[in-house]
């Protein structure tokens, strides 16, 4: 039986404070010092767990999929087969999108596409959301017998692209919460093929 990995588990136990630092104040304005009095830890701990600031960035991108996964299964979980699983995630998000300023990281990431390793995490991040969704419009359609087009696999892109003005509406004050729930559940709902 192996040892476990202890700089794993720190990283795992540090990046909710990484996540919400880089969305606080992005990318160029955080600083490792910042970082570092966030986590409760010198800067030189978290040099030990990532190589450079960079890496603490694009691991943050990758925890805003996980997160997001995890809330989602949560969310499948609860359901208990009242809704399909996009009807579920669809009320959860017309409801919770944006709620944990996690968004602010991928919206920091694209200033940042100059440098292939946050494009690579960014591009992860995007299609690991897309393929959830996908995966849960297909379904949907499936079990309802409803027609598919668009594709299930163009649709979940056009669902991105709603939840991201969603939260550019929440970001520049165009769009209060219950614009935003009606957004997301009226186009939702015709992307799904209701």
């Amino acid at each position: 039986m192996g040892r476990p990995n202890l700089s794993a588990r720190r990283r795992d136990e540090l990046l909710p404070a990484v996540a919400a630092t880089f969305a606080e104040y992005g990318y160029r304005r955080t600083t490792t010092a910042l970082l570092a009095e966030r986590c409760g830890v010198q800067e030189a701990i978290l040099y030990r767990l990532w190589a450079d600031k960079r890496a603490m960035f694009t691991a943050a991108i990758g925890y805003v999929a996980e997160h997001s996964r995890r809330v989602w299964q949560r969310e499948l979980a609860a359901n208990g087969g009242a809704k399909t699983t996009a009807e579920a995630v669809l009320d959860h998000e017309a409801t919770h999108l944006g709620e944990f300023g996690l968004y602010r990281i991928l919206f920091a990431g694209l200033s940042e596409t100059d440098d292939p390793q946050i494009v690579a995490a960014l591009q992860d991040a995007y299609r690991s959301f897309h393929a959830f969704v996908r995966d849960r419009i297909a379904e949907h359609r499936r079990a309802r017998g409803t027609n598919d087009r668009p594709g299930a696999e163009l649709a979940a892109w056009a669902m991105l692209g709603v939840g991201t003005m969603a939260n550019l509406g929440r970001e520049l004050d165009l769009l209060d919460a219950r614009q935003r729930a009606e957004l997301l559940r009226r186009v939702g709902h015709l992307l799904l093929g209701d």
